[in-house]
């Protein structure tokens, strides 16, 4: 049986990055990124966008640079994988979370008015996460 877990997403960031370093000093970009479906509303028979929000995490050089150059409502391109994990929180109980660990980041648009310019920010290097652990984030998700 093949297993496949592959993610492509392209939206718009809801929020400036965060970029954070694990112990052994390697770097890690947290991003929100929000993806509209467009769906019909049942009583009214109008077409609209339901927003679909994803938490994704660029490690390494890549995610230095998405800090560095990316900015809330940027358009981007995630290409990547689908991680799940699981923790105690702090009140005793059992949390999950689902997030996109990206392998490649494509900036869309440009850092001024968009030009539709697609830039690559290639994965220069592949981040171990041996050391990606709970840290105590907002709302009790490890970072």
């Amino acid at each position: 049986m093949v297993n496949i877990n592959r993610v492509v997403l392209t939206g718009n960031l809801t929020r400036d990055p965060e970029l954070r370093h694990t112990p052994s000093g390697t770097a890690l970009c947290k991003l929100r990124l929000a993806v509209n479906t467009r769906q019909k509303d049942g009583a009214t028979g109008e077409w609209g966008d339901k927003p679909n929000y994803f938490d994704v995490t660029v490690w390494g050089n890549q995610g230095e640079r998405c800090a560095q150059y990316l900015a809330k409502g940027r358009p981007v391109a995630i290409d990547g994988r689908l991680d799940w994990r699981e923790w105690d929180a702090q009140d005793g109980t059992k949390r999950q979370a689902i997030e996109i660990i990206a392998d490649n980041v494509q900036f869309l648009g440009s850092r001024g008015e968009g030009d539709g310019q697609p830039q690559f920010v290639p994965a220069n290097a592949q981040a171990s996460t041996a050391d990606f652990g709970p840290a105590g984030a907002d709302d009790d998700i490890p970072f």
